[in-house]
């Protein structure tokens, strides 16, 4: 059965031009043009990803993707206009899993949306098997409920924040590079997205404390243990 997509985009070109492609991918793909249609859509078909422009009438991508996540986690790939931080992290801080900027090349946007399926496809194998979790310093990783804890109180985290927390946690101290990240978080094989990694390291700071994670200039972040 081929996994389902939600396609959100208010321009018709770029939105069916989207759908045109994932449908030749093989995907069952359902489109939508505004923010209220969008979340409904994603009530009633529980899509496997979402393709999310932040720029919609009705409400924008933001809120879309906050009320989406509230009723059930989907992996979403967030499109937009400008190459503006705040706006990013904004999105990543709500749920999204990932972000395109616009103009994007169609080649990308796919092998974002393998990527987000085979991650998503991967923690559910992970889930089901027997792991250890993790308790560093007051940062407790439970990876079986994929939970965590800082200092006694419980953090929401993405997917792909708890994922890449996970990796860093797998070796406390050592420098990971960005594209071992890549690789072994977003499951890419290449090294074009390392500001993605950058991105969501700072989301992933402001809730588990700056200080716990050091970067190693050019190359890439460790999991730090207090002194």
């Amino acid at each position: 059965m081929p996994a389902r997509l939600l396609v959100v985009e208010d321009e018709p070109l770029i939105n069916q031009a989207v759908a045109d492609r994932l449908r030749a991918e093989g995907y069952a793909v359902t489109q939508a043009f505004t923010g209220p249609e969008a979340v409904a859509l994603a009530d009633a078909e529980e899509p496997d990803a979402v393709v999310l422009d932040i720029m919609l009438p009705g409400f924008d991508g933001i809120e879309v993707c906050r009320r989406v996540q509230s009723r059930r986690p989907v992996p979403v790939l967030m499109l937009t206009a400008r190459d503006d931080e705040s706006d990013i992290l904004v999105g990543l801080g709500v749920g999204a899993d990932d972000y395109l900027t616009k103009p994007f090349r169609m080649r990308e946007l796919v092998a974002r949306v393998h990527a987000l399926l085979r991650r998503v496809e991967r923690a559910g194998e992970l889930a089901r098997a027997p792991r250890a979790g993790v308790s560093l310093d007051g940062l407790e990783i439970d990876a079986a409920a994929r939970r965590v804890r800082v200092d006694g109180n419980e953090v929401h985290l993405t997917p792909t924040e708890f994922d890449l927390l996970s990796m860093l946690a797998s070796a406390p101290g050592t420098v990971l590079t960005r594209e071992q990240l890549l690789a072994e978080v977003w499951g890419w094989a290449d090294a074009s997205g390392t500001r993605t990694v950058d991105t969501h390291v700072k989301t992933l700071r402001a809730k588990v404390g700056g200080a716990r994670i050091r970067t190693a200039h050019g190359v890439g972040y460790a999991l730090e243990t207090r002194s």
